[in-house]
Formats: structure tokens, C-alpha cells, sequence
């Protein structure tokens, strides 16, 4: 919870009860770790991974739409871009 709480850029109390809602309505379940007792997986459950495909969808349909009016160069740059974006993350 501490490594997501981090790479999401919000308090662990904060995660806690994203968490909770999110194992509410079935999207994701947490399980003890098995080697450390004050750890949890996260995982998706099938509802969860579906939404996510969903969502994946969503983004490509936008990216596609962004960058349909750009020329090859200029989607090569938002590309390259985006690319150096996501690894600072």
C-alpha cells in the first residue's frame, strides 16, 4: 500500500479507502503477502480487469484522434514526448 499510496502521489490513509470502495464493488481484491504479514497485493479481480481493458480502449481512441490530424514527424515528436513523459513517472 505504501509503494502505490507513492507512485500515485497520495497519503496511504488516503489509498486505504480508495481500496476499500474499490474491493466494495468488486473491482479489485487485497490479500495478506505471503512473506509479510503487514503487506497487501493488490490485484484486479475479472470486473476489475475488464474496466481497465475499457479504459485502455478509451485512451487509444483519444490518441488516435489527437494525433490523426498530425503529420509523421509530428506524431513521431508526441510520440517521443509522451514516451519521456511516462518514464519520469
Amino acid at each position: 500500500m505504501k509503494d502505490l499510496a507513492k507512485k500515485m502521489g497520495v497519503t496511504t490513509g488516503t489509498l486505504t479507502v480508495m481500496v476499500d470502495r474499490l474491493e466494495q464493488q468488486g473491482i479489485l481484491h487485497r490479500q495478506v503477502h505471503e512473506t509479510d504479514r503487514r503487506s497487501y497485493l493488490i490485484a484486479l479481480t475479472e470486473k476489475g480487469q475488464g474496466l481497465f481493458a475499457e479504459h485502455h480502449q478509451y485512451h487509444l481512441r483519444l490518441t488516435e484522434e489527437i494525433t490523426a490530424t498530425l503529420s509523421p514527424e509530428e506524431q513521431g515528436l508526441f510520440s517521443a514526448g509522451r514516451e519521456k513523459i511516462i518514464g519520469q513517472m
